[in-house]
This record gives C-alpha cells, sequence and structure tokens, in this order.
C-alpha cells in the first residue's frame, strides 16, 4: 500500500530515458537506491518486444500514446484503464473516462486492461468467477487516496481479484496490470521476483534519508 504522505509514485520504463527496457527488475534494482525504494512491481501492458502497449508517462514526458482500439488482449477488454497521478494525487480511471476529463498530463501514467472495479461494480469483462487463472497483479485507489497493490501468490480469475479489491480493501477503482510476468521488489523482504518487464511502478518513501 502506498500513502501519499509517506510516500511517493512514479514510472521507470529505460535508463537515462532511453528506448531499450531495463527489461527485469533486478536490472532496475542495480541502478536503483534501494534505501528510498518502498517497493516496485510491473507496471502496465507492453508487448513482446517490451515496447509500452498504450499509454505511458514516466516523469512527465509521455513515451506513449493513449490506445482506445479494439483487440484480442486482456489489455483490449473494455474497458480497460488508467493508473496515473501527479503530486500526491492517484487516480485509476477508465480510458474513455481519463480521456474524456484529464487535461493536462500527469506526472507518471500507465495503461492497462481490464478495468477489475468501475465506481465500485466489477468491470463489464469481468465475470464473478471465470475461468480463466492466473499469477495476476493490480492497483487500486481507495476514497481515503491510498494505493493498493496486489500480487497473487497463486492463480486466481479476474473476479477474485476484483472482489478482493471491493470487499477486503474497499477499492471503488481498480485496474489489472498483468498476468504471469507479475512481478515484485520488495527491498525490505529481499524479494525480486524475476521475468521480464515493461514499465516499472515504483514507490519511494517520503522520509528516507
Amino acid at each position: 500500500m502506498a500513502d501519499p504522505a509517506k510516500h511517493a509514485i512514479g514510472v521507470v520504463y529505460s535508463p537515462a530515458g532511453g528506448e531499450t527496457p531495463y527489461g527485469t527488475l533486478g536490472a532496475f534494482a542495480r541502478t536503483a537506491d534501494a534505501t528510498i525504494i518502498a517497493f516496485a512491481m510491473y507496471g502496465g501492458a507492453c508487448s513482446d518486444d517490451l515496447k509500452p502497449r498504450g499509454y505511458l508517462v514516466a516523469s512527465g514526458d509521455r513515451l506513449a500514446e493513449l490506445d482506445r482500439g479494439s483487440g484480442d488482449s486482456n489489455f483490449h477488454m473494455k474497458p480497460n484503464g488508467v493508473f496515473f497521478g501527479s503530486n500526491g494525487r492517484w487516480q485509476v480511471l477508465a480510458t474513455n473516462r481519463f480521456f474524456s476529463t484529464v487535461r493536462e498530463r500527469p506526472r507518471f501514467g500507465t495503461q492497462s486492461g481490464p478495468m477489475l472495479l468501475v465506481d465500485g461494480e466489477l468491470g463489464a469483462a469481468i465475470s464473478e468467477n471465470g475461468n480463466s487463472r492466473a499469477i495476476r497483479n493490480a492497483v487500486g485507489v481507495a476514497e481515503d487516496g491510498k494505493a493498493h497493490f496486489v500480487i497473487a501468490n497463486a492463480p486466481l480469475s479476474f473476479g477474485q481479484l476484483a472482489r478482493f479489491f471491493r470487499d477486503e480493501l474497499s477499492v471503488k477503482n481498480a485496474l489489472f496490470l498483468d498476468s504471469n510476468s507479475s512481478s515484485l521488489w520488495d527491498p525490505a523482504t529481499g524479494r525480486m521476483d524475476t521475468g521480464r518487464t515493461g514499465p516499472i511502478l515504483v514507490i519511494t518513501k517520503k522520509d528516507a534519508s
């Protein structure tokens, strides 16, 4: 969980703003100051070559445009959405709502899909407990402004993940981030998941010296 009073959130994709992605959380960790990192997580949809599949803003720079198109992937299950924020105010919005209401570029932003929850209801593409099972990770923002990041420890359905955000975390808007490549770096416990990564969400400690 990230608290705006204690944490900052950003997106990283490649060293020094280049076009070649870090590719793994371990590669990013080798360039980061672990003393200020609360945790980092695989942070959005990407293609097989790890290029962003939809909207991506890192450190205020837009690296990829919003994708409002259709397709067969999880990313294109409608509605999909964007997790974004600036100055400690974080939000999850469905893509079309983001497109129609957000006028200023956020400090960070990452697009993925599908939306697990929209205003407290399961996203249109989400059943209560569908047949698909995978290790999945997701993010949701509660009404108190805190962002909740979840990564499964066993395969589960989209519906199970959505209901966890709604029923256990009291979150009304939540966005699926990834399946199977879901990964987490937690310096406090020494956890470092392997696997390929595109965009990376980085949560840093505000009070770190």
